[in-house]
């Protein structure tokens, strides 16, 4: 036996009935031929983890616009936690930790520069509207390798697509929407502090009562929730989720914050000036449509210049959006030589 069928043996063998097996995927567009060493679920986590979407994670914007600590989270960080934390939750209910941290890798690489103020921007200017869990399915379909794609399996693309507002196929995928708010609600608290907008004491007792007084006492709260309420039938489907007192404390966690923090002027002072950036750029490039590379100028001709438009600003750095703008926009000093 192959170390690959060593280990889908080991899969059938180990993990509980409702988990997603590698040997059982639905597949690829393409099929590819089978490694003698990695496993389906493996090769998608390396593909992603080798493409260039996943690296500009790193200069992409979590909360603060353009920091200046280097604590602060960015998009790749805030990708290693959710990671991390989906694999913990997996590895206890016994699904494949695999495919989890494959759609963990991938989950937020159609993320616009800027957070989500981006993307309520490109969501404004798009006629068909942006959505950076959508956008993510069209970079691992059209726009990585140059327009080849990344040829994932079905299954870590609906893991990808569904991160956000629905319920994946696989328990693996589910597991991650819920890594994905576990990681960010008590990052952006962790950034928060650190940015003077707010202290622990401010959160509620009600709330730290029941979750705990910091970072890790809230994670090992609502991780430990999910864990110990294992998974269970809904409507005659495997479900998983955290138990009625956690979950209440998190919404009220999520209040908080929101009422605190995402929408607090001195967090989301610089937002307007970064979304009137992309509009600019939105519309500049809808105007001159040939002066983007060329993968965008065939997307345009495919699928229309707003949606291509949309998929190139939405791939762009915070720090390559500005620079983009200063090129276009800002006056050079006139100097005589």
């Amino acid at each position: 036996m192959t170390p690959r069928e060593r280990y889908e043996q080991f899969e059938k063998e180990l993990l509980c009935e409702y988990a997603c097996r590698s040997s059982e995927t639905k597949g690829r567009d393409v099929p590819l031929e089978k490694c003698d060493y990695r496993t389906e679920f493996q090769r998608d986590r390396d593909k992603i983890i080798h493409c260039n979407s996943f690296r500009r994670l790193k200069h992409k914007t979590q909360v603060f616009l353009s920091p200046s600590g280097d604590h602060y989270r960015t998009r790749l960080t805030h990708t290693l936690e959710v990671s991390q934390i989906a694999r913990t939750i997996a590895r206890a209910l016994r699904l494949n930790e695999d495919l989890t941290e494959a759609i963990a890798m991938g989950h937020d690489l159609g993320h616009t520069p800027f957070g989500h103020a981006g993307e309520r921007a490109l969501d404004r200017l798009c006629p068909d509207g942006f959505r950076h869990y959508e956008q993510g399915i069209r970079v691992v379909e059209l726009i990585e390798k140059n327009g080849s794609g990344l040829d994932l399996t079905y299954e870590v693309r609906d893991g990808i697509l569904k991160h956000t507002n629905a319920k994946a196929e696989t328990l693996e995928g589910y597991v991650v929407r819920y890594a994905d708010v576990i990681a960010y609600i008590n990052h952006d608290i962790d950034d928060s502090i650190r940015g003077g907008i707010i202290t622990e004491e401010d959160i509620p007792s009600e709330i730290t009562d029941v979750l705990g007084h910091s970072k890790s006492e809230r994670i090992t709260s609502l991780v430990g929730s999910i864990i110990n309420k294992g998974i269970y039938l809904t409507d005659g489907e495997p479900d998983v989720g955290m138990d009625e007192r956690i979950n209440k404390a998190y919404q009220a966690l999520h209040r908080f914050m929101f009422d605190s923090v995402y929408r607090n002027p001195k967090c989301k002072s610089e937002e307007a000036k970064a979304q009137e950036m992309l509009k600019k750029l939105y519309e500049h490039f809808c105007e001159n449509v040939y002066k983007m590379p060329p993968l965008y100028i065939s997307l345009a001709e495919r699928f229309g210049k707003e949606r291509a438009v949309c998929d190139y600003i939405s791939g762009m750095t915070d720090r390559y959006a500005i620079d983009l703008f200063t090129e276009l926009f800002i006056p050079i000093e006139w100097k005589v030589r």
